[in-house]
């Protein structure tokens, strides 16, 4: 009976953000490690399933970088990073593409054996994700920055109650197609779509002020202290372009971003629907 009754009462906090995100677009990043983790990737996409069920409008942005990294070492391809961006050459592009589609039939197909439709995007088509070459110190090849996101197709699929699942690719005015990296196709398409909120999933608890320190973690910033912890080398290495990504978001309308760890069980529901939430909002 106890059992029960706590069943109960997760399910009544629950109801109100049931009511408060209505119809309302969650967009959600997917990636990393965690993305290859069968056991991981099936809790993940069943919350995005629950999250459909509840009468949200899931849209999940997938990358792809250990599998891709994986498939460049089995075809003796040499992978190198720059300020965190993979260099990408004609060859290493076609290999991206395929690496990234292949990721994609897998999601659709996961999530419609979880009983939902799902609509597989490329970024690429009818000038979804426009980018334009991404200037860095050294030429990365194709890699893009993007400039505009057309939402058409991911309209077009939420209407007809399907989850788009984007692979992070873009067409260049140059007619040529760019790598793009994950957490900022889905900050712009979420700002595009003028989201509800944005949720990068990673394999970190989210952000903390000592990482030795279980006990420093940080529930909820502001852009302001964002960048502070930034200057002050809290917030480093792969963590930065991801509060760049949800800064980015949230100065485009996006109304809250999120930061959390996809590995703890059923993470996604439990961030948006209590009031604790498991891991760190930022917010303007």
């Amino acid at each position: 009976m106890e059992e029960a009754i706590r069943k109960a009462d997760v399910l009544i906090e629950a109801l109100p953000y049931i009511k408060k995100f209505h119809k309302k677009i969650i967009v959600i990043k997917y990636g990393g490690s965690i993305l290859g983790d069968d056991k991981i990737r099936q809790g993940v996409l069943e919350d995005i399933v629950f999250l459909n069920f509840m009468g949200l409008r899931p849209v999940l942005v997938h990358g792809g970088g250990p599998n891709i990294s994986d498939r460049m070492r089995a075809s003796g391809i040499k992978t190198e990073f720059v300020d965190g961006m993979r260099v990408t050459d004609e060859e290493t592009l076609k290999l991206v593409a395929e690496e990234l589609a292949n990721l994609n039939t897998l999601i659709v197909k996961e999530l419609e054996g979880l009983g939902v439709k799902a609509a597989g995007l490329n970024g690429t088509e009818k000038k979804m994700i426009q980018v334009q070459k991404k200037k860095a110190r050294v030429d990365l090849g194709f890699v893009g920055d993007i400039t505009a996101i057309d939402t058409a197709l991911i309209n077009e699929a939420l209407k007809s109650d399907s989850i788009p699942v984007v692979m992070p690719m873009g067409a260049g005015p140059d007619k040529k197609v760019y790598n793009i990296n994950a957490d900022e196709a889905a900050s712009a398409i979420a700002a595009a779509l003028k989201a509800e909120k944005l949720v990068l999933l990673t394999n970190v608890k989210g952000i903390m002020r000592n990482s030795e320190d279980p006990g420093s973690f940080l529930s909820t910033l502001t852009e302001s202290e964002i960048a502070s912890l930034i200057t002050d080398g809290v917030i480093q290495q792969g963590m930065v372009p991801k509060v760049n990504a949800c800064i980015n978001a949230l100065d485009k309308g996006v109304k809250k971003t999120h930061i959390i760890d996809a590995r703890i069980p059923h993470g996604l529901l439990l961030e948006i629907f209590t009031n604790e939430g498991i891991g760190t909002e930022i917010t303007k």
